[in-house]
C-alpha cells in the first residue's frame, strides 16, 4: 500500500501549535482525514485523527465528555474517575494509527515533505495563494469514475465485468 495523493489545508489555531490538516490518499481507494500538523518543542509532528473519549453518566447511562462533572442530559453529578497516565491521552483516542513505528515515521515524513511544499508554495503566491478545499477532491474523485461500480454494486460483481481488473 503506498500514499499515491497528500492534501494540505493550513490552518490558524490560537496557540499557533497546530499548524495544518492533511488528508492522506492509499492507493487512490482509501482516504484518512484529519491528520494534523504539530508545532512540538522539538519541531514538527503529525498526529492522527482521534475522538474525544466518553464516559457514560451512572444515572441515565447518557455518554458524557470525559472528565465532565455534571451529566449533560441529566444534570446529576459524575463522580471523577482515575485514568492512569498523561491527562491529555486520555482525553482522545487515535481513529487510525499506523501498528508500526517504520509506518509511522514513513506517514509522518511524506506528510511534513508536503507541507513544506504547501509552505514555499504559501509564500511564493503571495496574497493569491489558494489553499486547496474538500471540493477540489471533486475534480480528483472524477478521474475514477470507473470504481462506481464498485461502490454502486458489489466486488464480487465488478469482479465478474471482464473489462476491469479489480486487485484488493
Amino acid at each position: 500500500m503506498k500514499i499515491t495523493e497528500i492534501r494540505i489545508f493550513p490552518t490558524k489555531s490560537k496557540d499557533k501549535r497546530l499548524k495544518a490538516y492533511a488528508t492522506m490518499t492509499f492507493d487512490d481507494w482509501f482516504v484518512v482525514r484529519n491528520v494534523k500538523v504539530i508545532q512540538g518543542n522539538s519541531g514538527l509532528f503529525v498526529a492522527m485523527p482521534s475522538r474525544k473519549m466518553m464516559d457514560p453518566c451512572p444515572k441515565c447511562g447518557f455518554k458524557n465528555t470525559r472528565g465532565s462533572r455534571f451529566c449533560n442530559e441529566c444534570g446529576s453529578s459524575i463522580e471523577q474517575q482515575v485514568h492512569v497516565g498523561d491527562k491529555r491521552q486520555n482525553e482522545h483516542m487515535d481513529i487510525a494509527h499506523p501498528i508500526k513505528q517504520e509506518c509511522r515515521v514513513y506517514l509522518q515524513d511524506m506528510i511534513l515533505d508536503e507541507f513544506q511544499k504547501e509552505m514555499k508554495r504559501k509564500e511564493t503566491e503571495g496574497s493569491a495563494y489558494r489553499p486547496a478545499s474538500e471540493s477540489d477532491f471533486d475534480e480528483v474523485s472524477k478521474r475514477f469514475s470507473g470504481a462506481e461500480k464498485i461502490v454502486s454494486g458489489s466486488i464480487h460483481d465488478a469482479a465478474l465485468d471482464e473489462s476491469k481488473d479489480i486487485e484488493l
